[in-house]
């Protein structure tokens, strides 16, 4: 009879994935669906931006905080002022202060030429001065009316970029046209950590429930349990038009999927 290798890796929930709802409802439900941790996605709600606050909230519900996601979103831009290295900076102090291993960021929009300029050089130096992963997340080009925009600098893939610690996010490869297991055996070692969601390839930016778009999410779990990988994997995937009793299915359902994926032969 074969037998199977699970790693340590935890499986967490991304706060993203219960918005519009916040960051007590995304303890509340990771608790009570048997996740192991949060990623808590750094907004507008001063919840998401406090460590106290969120300190005790882990400690309530005993869910421990894996990773901050940085407000470099075009909907945060306003979150902890207009200056991106203070997004940064301030991300790492809170992963820091509530334990959280990883932060996620993403790569300068293209208007940001200054930031842009410096952003790897200023990735690396800042991993040097703290235990906390800057892991960069691959993006995708826009597209809109058969047109396609690089909006992103120095790039939206950070497969041929020099970054130690990578997020790979499968809802961005499917939206960008690429094979998420190609990306993850690309990327080796410097993939750190994992947004499971999955995607149709559209334009959009779908996040959906893994394994009901055409990533190879299972193949990509099972590619890094065969690794063990040690990261942490995240589940990422949008409920907002979901009622509650909806979103609860879809993200036991996008559980469930990593749990029984992320596997490997002995």
């Amino acid at each position: 009879m074969a037998r199977t290798r699970v790693p340590d890796a935890k499986i967490a929930l991304s706060t993203a994935s219960v918005y519009p709802l916040g960051v007590v409802q995304a303890f509340d439900i990771a608790e009570r669906l048997g996740y192991d941790g949060l990623e808590v996605m750094v907004w507008t709600e001063p919840v998401s931006q406090e460590a106290g606050a969120l300190a005790r909230l882990s400690e309530h519900y005993g869910i421990p905080i894996v990773s901050v996601h940085a407000p470099t979103l075009l909907l945060t831009q306003r979150v902890w002022g207009p200056e991106p290295w203070a997004k940064i900076d301030n991300s790492v102090r809170l992963a820091e202060e509530v334990g959280a291993s990883t932060v996620v960021v993403h790569p300068p929009f293209r208007w940001q030429r200054d930031y842009a300029a410096e952003f790897m050089a200023g990735i690396a130096r800042r991993e040097t001065e703290t235990q906390v992963q800057i892991a960069v997340e691959n993006m995708f080009p826009w597209r809109a009316r058969q047109r396609e925009m690089q909006a992103y600098l120095p790039g939206w893939d950070p497969v041929e970029l020099p970054y130690d610690h990578v997020t790979l996010d499968l809802s961005h490869a499917a939206t960008a046209g690429c094979d998420g297991l190609a990306m993850a055996k690309d990327l080796g070692d410097r993939l750190t950590h994992l947004h499971l969601a999955d995607g149709l390839g559209s334009y959009k930016d779908e996040h959906l429930v893994p394994g009901r778009g055409r990533q190879p999410c299972a193949d990509v779990l099972e590619w890094l349990a065969g690794r063990g990988f040690d990261g942490s994997i995240v589940v990422e995937v949008g409920t907002r038009k979901d009622s509650g009793d909806q979103r609860e299915i879809d993200l036991a359902e996008a559980l469930a999927f990593a749990r029984l994926h992320f596997a490997a032969r002995a």
